[in-house]
C-alpha cells in the first residue's frame, strides 16, 4: 500500500520536470508528418514496416525502500535514512522488429537511465532535521520480447535490463535545532556513494500503443508510441552494503520510423470465356457435402436471417470495407434474389459464402426502400466514445443510402447513443471486453414498416426480413458456368457480366470482387434446355476506367436426379442467452412448425461464438438447441403431428463445426444460433 501511495504522489508530479521531452517528440512527429504529406503518391501503396528505428524518452518514477546509513568511508551521518522517491530522466535510441502479420516481435533500446531520489527527512540526536538526496545514473541495455495479443496497435513487452553505473553522488543537508534559531547552519556534505554496484541485472514488463502518423501511401512511415513499464526491485540493489532497493515505473513515448515495401501493381487482366460450355450429368455418383448430422441430399431451400445491424471497426466512423458497397451505375443491376448466385453453394459450412448475403445488408435495405417508397427507417449508432461518434456512424450509413440508392433524406432519421439497446458488454464484466465492445459498436436499423422487417417484429431491435436462398444445391459445382478473371481482385474495384441470348434478351450478374465467379446453368437458362449467348465482361478499375471483353458461349442445362427437397431455417440468440426472444418464438411456432411434414426428421444444431469458456459454451449451445426443440414440439402437438423425429446436437464454439468464422463481430453474432434442417420422409 505504501508503494501505491507513493506511486500516486509521483504521478501527480510526473510531467513537471520532463513533460517537455514527450511534448517535443509529439510536436516533432506532426512536423515530420506535415513535411512528408506532399510526397504522398496516390498510385503506389506500401506495406507496414517490419523494422523500425527511433528514440524513446520519458520519466522514471523511482521508489527507494530499505535503509542507508554509511554514505562512504569518510562520512556517516548520525541518523539512518529509510524510504525515498524521485523522478529521473530516461532517453534511449531504439530498434524494433515485428512483421505486420504476426503477433510477435523484438525490441531493443540502450541509453541513459537516471534513478535519483530524495529520502524522507529524519531527525538527528541533536534534534536537527536532516535530508539526503542521491543521484544514481546508468547506461541501460534493454532487449524485450514484443507481443500484440489482438494483432492490433496495442502491444505488451517484457525482458531483462542490464545497467552499468555512470554516476553515484549524494548531498547531505543538516538543518538547525528549532530550539536554537540563531545557531550557525552546517554546510552541505557532498560526495560519491561508496560500495555502489557497477552493474545490475533486473527485469521489466510494459505496454504501449502504436499511433500510425503516416498512411500506407508513404514509403517512409512514422509511428508515435506512448508506453508505460514496471521495473520491480528484483536485482535493483544499488549498493553492496545495507538494504536499499529501487522499484521504478517508467512512462513516456517513442518516435519511430521505417520503410515499407512497395505493393506490386496488378498486371493487365485478360478475360477468356470458353467458346462452348457444355454441362452434362456426371457419370459418377452424385454426392453433396452436407452439414454434420444432417442427412440432406439434393435440393435445400434456406431461409437466411438478416440481422438489422451494421458493425463498425473500433476507432472508425466509416463503413468497413468488408461490406459490399455499390456505385450508382451498379444499383440498377442489383437484385436481392440473385445474391446467392454469386456465392459458393457448399451448405456444409456457410462461412464458405463469406457472409455474402449479410455483407449486402445495405444494398438489401436500399433496394427494399426503393421498392417501398413509404417505408421509413431510424439509424441508431452506438459508440463507446459517446452519442456524437455514434451519430456520425449512422450518418455514414444514411449518406450511402441517399447518395447511391437515391433515398429521400427525410425518410431516414439518425440518432446516437453510448450503448445499444441490447448490449453484449454487461456491467461488472471483466473478460474479453475487446470482443464484446466490437459487437456493441454498431448502427441498428429500426423501422415500423412491415416490408422491411421479418414476420412478428417486436420493438426497435427486430431483424430485417430474411433472404430466401432457394435450391442451394441443385447442381454439383463442376456443372456451374465458371468465369475466371485472374488478377481482378487487384485490378478492379468490381466487375460484372452482361449475358445476351439469341433473342436479344439481356441478363446481368454481379458485381463480383473475387477473381472467379460460378453461376448455375439454370440461373442463366431458366427452363430452356440449351442456348447460345454473347458474354460481355465489364470491369471497373480502381481509377474509374471501364474495361470490356466479349466472347460467345453455348450452354446445355444439367438435369439433376430426383431427390429430396429439404428446408433450412436459423434462429439467432442474444449473447450468452439460451431462451429465444418473443420474435423468434413466434417465428418457430407460426412459420417453421407449419413447414414440418408428418414423418419428417428435424435436425437441430446449436452453436456459440468464441467468447467465454469452452465448457460453458458447449452447455449453452445444447441449451439453445433444446430450447428450439421444446418450442417446436409444443407447436407440433397442437396440430397432432406426433411422428416427427428430432436429432439435437450442441457444438459449442467448435470452429470446425461453426457456421462462420469469429474474426468479425457480425460472424460472432451469427454463430449464436440454432440451425434447423427439415428433412421430409423419403
Amino acid at each position: 500500500m505504501k508503494l501505491i501511495t507513493k506511486l500516486k504522489k509521483g504521478l501527480r508530479k510526473a510531467w513537471s520536470p520532463y513533460n517537455l521531452i514527450v511534448k517535443s517528440i509529439v510536436i516533432s512527429a506532426f512536423i515530420l508528418t506535415g513535411i512528408h504529406a506532399p510526397l504522398q503518391a496516390q498510385e503506389t501503396e506500401y506495406t507496414r514496416p517490419s523494422w523500425l528505428f527511433g528514440a524513446a524518452g520519458g520519466a522514471n518514477f523511482n521508489f527507494y525502500q530499505g535503509s542507508t546509513h554509511q554514505l562512504n568511508a569518510a562520512f556517516t551521518p548520525p541518523a539512518t535514512f529509510h524510504n525515498g522517491q524521485g523522478i529521473g530522466l530516461f532517453i534511449a535510441p531504439l530498434v524494433e522488429f515485428h512483421p505486420a502479420d504476426s503477433r510477435w516481435g523484438f525490441m531493443f533500446q540502450a541509453g541513459y537511465d537516471n534513478r535519483k531520489a530524495k529520502f524522507e527527512q529524519v531527525t538527528t540526536p541533536c534534534n536537527c532535521p536532516a535530508d539526503l538526496e542521491t543521484n544514481l545514473s546508468y547506461v541501460t541495455v534493454e532487449p524485450s520480447l514484443r507481443f500484440a495479443p489482438f494483432k492490433s496497435d496495442f502491444y505488451m513487452y517484457a525482458g531483462p535490463r542490464f545497467a552499468y553505473n555512470l554516476t553515484k553522488s549524494f548531498t547531505y543537508k543538516l538543518g538547525i535545532n528549532p530550539s536554537y534559531p540563531d545557531q550557525e547552519p552546517t554546510a552541505d556534505v557532498t560526495g560519491d556513494l561508496s560500495d555502489v554496484n557497477s552493474t545490475q541485472i533486473s527485469m521489466q514488463v510494459g505496454a504501449g500503443y502504436d499511433i500510425q502518423l503516416s498512411s500506407q501511401f508513404h514509403q517512409t512511415q512514422w509511428v508515435l508510441s506512448p508506453f508505460v513499464s514496471f521495473q520491480p526491485y528484483f536485482g535493483q540493489t544499488p549498493r553492496s552494503i545495507e538494504t536499499l532497493n529501487i522499484t521504478t515505473v517508467r512512462a513516456g513515448a517513442a518516435l519511430k520510423f521505417g520503410h515499407g515495401r512497395e505493393i506490386p501493381k496488378p498486371p493487365k487482366v485478360e478475360v477468356i470465356v470458353p467458346a462452348e460450355v457444355v454441362f452434362v450429368e456426371p457419370e459418377t455418383q452424385f454426392t453433396i457435402n452436407s452439414p454434420k448430422n444432417a442427412p440432406v441430399e439434393g435440393k435445400v431451400t434456406e431461409i437466411f436471417p438478416v440481422r438489422n445491424y451494421v458493425f463498425f471497426d473500433l476507432g472508425s466512423t466509416e463503413i468497413p470495407t468488408r461490406y459490399i458497397l455499390l456505385n450508382k451505375n451498379q444499383v440498377k443491376n442489383f437484385r436481392e434474389d440473385q445474391i446467392q448466385a454469386t456465392a459458393p453453394k457448399n451448405l456444409s459450412g456457410r462461412s464458405d459464402r463469406q457472409m455474402v448475403v449479410y455483407y449486402n445488408i445495405l444494398n438489401i435495405l436500399g433496394d427494399r426502400m426503393v421498392k417501398n417508397p413509404t417505408a421509413t427507417v431510424t439509424l441508431v449508432g452506438s459508440s463507446e466514445k459517446g452519442s456524437k461518434d455514434g451519430r456520425e456512424m449512422a450518418e455514414s450509413v444514411k449518406d450511402y443510402l441517399v447518395n447511391i440508392f437515391g433515398i429521400e433524406p427525410s425518410r431516414i432519421t439518425t440518432e446516437g447513443q453510448t450503448k445499444p439497446d441490447v448490449p453484449s458488454e454487461q456491467p461488472g464484466g471483466t473478460k474479453e471486453l475487446v470482443l464484446l465492445r466490437e459487437g456493441d459498436r454498431r448502427v441498428s436499423i429500426e423501422s415500423s414498416s412491415p416490408a422491411l422487417l421479418m414476420e412478428f417484429q417486436t420493438g426497435s431491435d427486430a431483424p430485417l426480413k430474411p433472404v430466401q436462398i432457394a435450391d442451394s444445391q441443385e447442381a454439383p459445382a463442376e456443372s456451374y458456368v465458371t468465369f475466371e478473371n485472374k488478377g481482378a481482385k487487384e485490378a478492379y474495384s468490381s466487375w460484372r457480366l452482361e449475358i445476351r441470348d439469341e433473342n436479344g434478351t439481356n441478363q446481368n450478374f454481379g458485381p463480383f470482387t473475387e477473381g472467379k465467379a460460378s453461376i448455375p446453368g439454370k440461373a442463366i437458362l431458366g427452363t430452356r434446355p440449351s442456348g447460345d449467348y454473347k458474354v460481355k465482361m465489364v470491369g471497373e478499375t480502381k481509377s474509374g476506367k471501364i474495361i470490356e471483353k466479349e466472347a460467345p458461349m453455348h450452354i446445355v442445362l444439367w438435369v439433376p436426379p430426383v431427390s429430396t427437397q429439404a428446408m433450412r431455417y436459423s434462429v439467432l440468440y442474444e449473447f450468452n442467452k439460451s431462451k429465444a426472444n418473443t420474435t423468434y418464438e413466434k417465428y418457430l411456432t407460426e412459420v417453421v412448425s407449419p413447414d414440418i411434414p408428418s414423418g419428417a426428421t428435424v435436425v437441430l444444431q446449436g452453436h456459440t461464438d468464441i467468447i467465454g469458456g469452452e465448457e460453458n459454451n458447449l452447455k449453452l449451445s445444447q441449451a439453445r438447441a433444446d430450447d428450439v426443440k421444446g418450442i417446436l414440439e409444443n407447436s407440433l402437438a397442437k396440430t397432432s403431428k406426433t411422428n416427427v423425429k428430432f436429432e439435437v446436437t450442441g457444438f459449442g464454439e467448435d470452429e470446425k463445426s461453426a457456421p462462420f468464422e469469429n474474426k468479425h463481430p457480425e460472424e460472432r453474432f451469427y454463430n449464436r444460433t440454432v440451425i434447423i434442417d427439415i428433412v421430409p420422409q423419403k
